[in-house]
């Protein structure tokens, strides 16, 4: 969430159409951030940036596998119940916030909620496909996971990390005004907490953030790399059960709290178990799903300019 270096988007993406209709290019931009994500778990920021003109030109390609994909899947008429577009809604308002935040932001990009719905039912449909494609893929043996490992020891270096929490409370405007309102509320929160107010009590009701009303304000596990350099600087300069000053970032002020610190320690094959798994699942059923993209491309007429 914090991280600007690893989900940045270029200046310009290509031209594409498909059996000439033209691909949006939101829906590269989308694809770009899927694989930065997925890249961020599995390797550091450095190998990232240096790889990222490939990255880029992967998620042109992934684009137009997708809506190869999505033409497939509602050609086949793929069947989705409303009910599953109701868990799956439901889903993404949690992640978000609520319900509130939800039509926040559909309502800044001037979306209705049906088409929100169809766009979900879209979705639900490829996923469908893609299970349908993948359904007789064995799962990684753990030889499979051992010989990974040990092919790639150096990638599963265990990173130094802090666990920790906080809130955010993020300016109405750029103006000097509403900086000072942040500040002031962020020193009074501080203030609560001081005199033992409950954080996780204070993140849901005053954060900015969505990890405050999703986990009472807690960021989970990350490691260096991971946060804009003004926050990470007071995590790893912090102690366990610390309570941090007011961290300024671009997005507004933070009070921070670390609950836990681990060290960085060599690679460790039974920590780095489910992570292998995800990365081999990840690659094999990939694989499966290009294929049949590929064959789907061949009848296609794809242009890129």
């Amino acid at each position: 969430m914090f991280n600007e270096k690893v989900t940045m988007t270029p200046p310009n993406f290509p031209t594409v159409t498909i059996n000439g209709a033209a691909l949006p290019k939101e829906a590269i931009a989308y694809e770009l951030q899927r694989l930065l994500r997925f890249h961020s778990e599995h390797m550091p920021r450095e190998q990232i940036e240096a790889q990222l003109p490939a990255i880029q030109q992967k998620a042109v390609e992934q684009a137009i596998g997708a809506r190869l994909l999505m033409d497939e899947a509602n050609r086949l008429d793929l069947a989705v119940t409303d009910a599953d577009i109701d868990t799956r809604l439901l889903k993404i308002q949690d992640d978000l916030g609520g319900p509130d935040e939800l039509q926040k932001r559909l309502d800044a990009q001037r979306v209705q909620m049906k088409d929100f719905r169809e766009n979900i039912r879209r979705g639900a449909r490829v996923e469908k496909l893609i299970e349908k494609i993948t359904a007789d893929i064995p799962d990684p043996t753990d030889d499979d996971l051992r010989a990974h490992f040990d092919a790639h020891r150096d990638e599963y270096l265990q990173a130094e990390r802090a666990l920790a929490q906080h809130i955010l409370v993020s300016p109405e405007s750029d103006s000097e005004h509403a900086l000072e309102e942040a500040r002031l509320k962020i020193t009074d929160l501080r203030a609560q907490l001081l005199g033992g107010a409950d954080f996780s009590e204070l993140a849901a009701a005053h954060s900015h953030c969505p990890s405050g009303q999703q986990s009472g304000g807690s960021l989970g596990w990350f490691s260096r790399g991971m946060m804009v350099p003004e926050f990470e600087t007071a995590v790893f300069s912090m102690g366990n059960g610390d309570l941090s000053d007011p961290v300024q970032t671009q997005f507004g002020y933070h009070l921070i709290k670390r609950l836990d610190h681990q060290p960085a320690a060599p690679a460790d094959f039974d920590l780095s178990r489910d992570s292998i798994r995800d990365f081999l699942q990840h690659h094999t059923r990939g694989e499966a799903v290009t294929a049949f993209v590929n064959a789907l491309r061949e009848k296609a007429d794809v242009k890129i300019g």
